[in-house]
This record gives structure tokens, sequence and C-alpha cells, in this order.
């Protein structure tokens, strides 16, 4: 598969998507002013809730954890939160930070998760954003190296920084996960605790502790799947998050 791409300033993928963030990404999002959102997800250590060939990946990108009797993964995601247009989006459709813009916005049009490929028919791009511009995709492979780098950068960052983001979670209260495949849980944290919480433990030796989590799920036949595996199942849905499912109603 031969793909050429080339930015035709709609300002679509700038809308309504919220945009993955590293540490210091978040960091400078929340002395911007924005608002970050918490995306979390997990997975039992008896692989329930993930497919076998994407274990490796989602391993590497997790907390290991606790819950009730059970090993568990917690994959924890900050992003900036953008209900409608990007905050940093101007009245022509170019970027106010653009010379620091997060690492993701400069990936796009390309996909983060190494197990989900390029797919067109699924972008907010006009069509002639494909009809033009230089080689993306040659044979199947990334031709561009640049790119190739930022990717990587993204993808290590996920890895690096996960047992710093369970800390900040732990600070903050945040110890409810769906489970991968099922779900999400959402936080939006005040971004004063958030940004204080962030510079506290960012950069320094982080305490040991058992990190506890539970899992809310869509409905009464995956939570037992979860209980039966020995992990704690959230019996109410507290106000500091909401779920966002995953599941065909």
């Amino acid at each position: 598969m031969n793909t050429t791409f080339s930015c035709v300033g709609c300002g679509k993928c700038c809308n309504d998507h919220h945009v993955p963030l590293t540490l210091e990404e978040a960091r400078m999002w929340a002395n911007d002013g924005g608002q970050v959102i918490v995306l979390v997800e997990g997975f039992l250590g008896n692989g329930l809730g993930l497919p076998l060939q994407q274990r490796e990946h989602a391993e590497r990108r997790s907390a290991v954890v606790r819950s009730g009797e059970s090993d568990a993964y917690v994959a924890i995601t900050f992003a900036a939160y953008n209900a409608g247009r990007c905050r940093n989006l101007d009245e022509d459709n170019l970027c106010r930070i653009y010379e620091r813009r997060p690492l993701v916005c400069r990936i796009y049009p390309m996909e983060i998760n190494p197990h989900i490929p390029l797919n067109t028919a699924v972008k907010e791009c006009p069509p002639e954003s494909w009809e033009k511009g230089p080689d993306l995709i040659v044979g199947g492979e990334l031709v561009d190296q640049e790119l190739a780098g930022l990717i990587h950068r993204s993808r290590q960052a996920d890895r690096d920084e996960i047992q710093t983001k369970d800390a900040i979670c732990a600070l903050l209260g945040i110890r409810t996960t769906a489970l991968k495949g099922d779900g999400f849980t959402a936080y939006l944290p005040d971004m004063t605790a958030f940004a204080t919480t962030l510079d506290e433990v960012i950069g320094q030796t982080l305490p040991e502790w058992g990190s506890e989590w539970q899992f809310h799920l869509s409905g009464e036949d995956v939570a037992g799947q979860v209980l039966a595996a020995g992990a704690e199942v959230a019996r109410e849905m507290t106000p500091n998050y909401a779920f966002i499912s995953l599941r065909a109603a």
C-alpha cells in the first residue's frame, strides 16, 4: 500500500479530539490554562480484556497493580481535553503553539498504537489530503524517518512515564479503571491540584505502596468474569469520573 499525505489546513483533526500528552506536555498544557482529561483502561494478569497479540505492547505501557486478589495492568493516558475546537486553534485554523505542539499532533495522521494501521477512510481529512503531497507510506512501510522517530519517542514516553502517572493518580484519588475493550474511565481533575501533584512527583524517587485498583464494568456478565478472576469491581459510581463504554448497545 502506498499513501501520500499533505495537510490542507481544514482543522478537523483539531476538533473534538483528546490529544495524548507526555508529562512535560501535560504540565505545559496546565501552564497555558488548559484542562487535562485522565483516561484509564486495564486488563487482568490472566489476560482477560486483551487480545494475545497485543499483550507485549500493552504490558510495556501499563503499571503492574493489584485489584483484590488479582494482578492487573493499568494504562493511564493524560490527554488535552478538547470538547469542540482546540483552544490553540485560531480563526484561520492555524495552531497558536505550532512550534511546541504535542508529539501526537506532530505525528498525525499516523497512529501511535502499533496494532492500529493507518486507515485513511476513518480519518476526517478531506480527500484532497490523500491525493497529493510527499510519500508517507510506500509498500506498507513508513518512509519518513523523522516521523518514525517521533512515533518511537511517543511510545517510549508512554512506557517510561507510567509509574509516575500511577503515582499522580494515587495522590489525586484516581483508582477506578475500565476493562480494556469494554470502555474507559474518564476523570477531569482540578487543574491546580493536578499541576501541583505533577510538580511534586515528577523527577522524584517514588515511594513503595500497594497500588490497588478496582474495575468499572459495562454489565453484570463482564463483572462476573472479573470477580471470578479475584479482582475488585466497583459497585457504585462515584462523582469524580465518567464511564465511556465501548460496548455495542
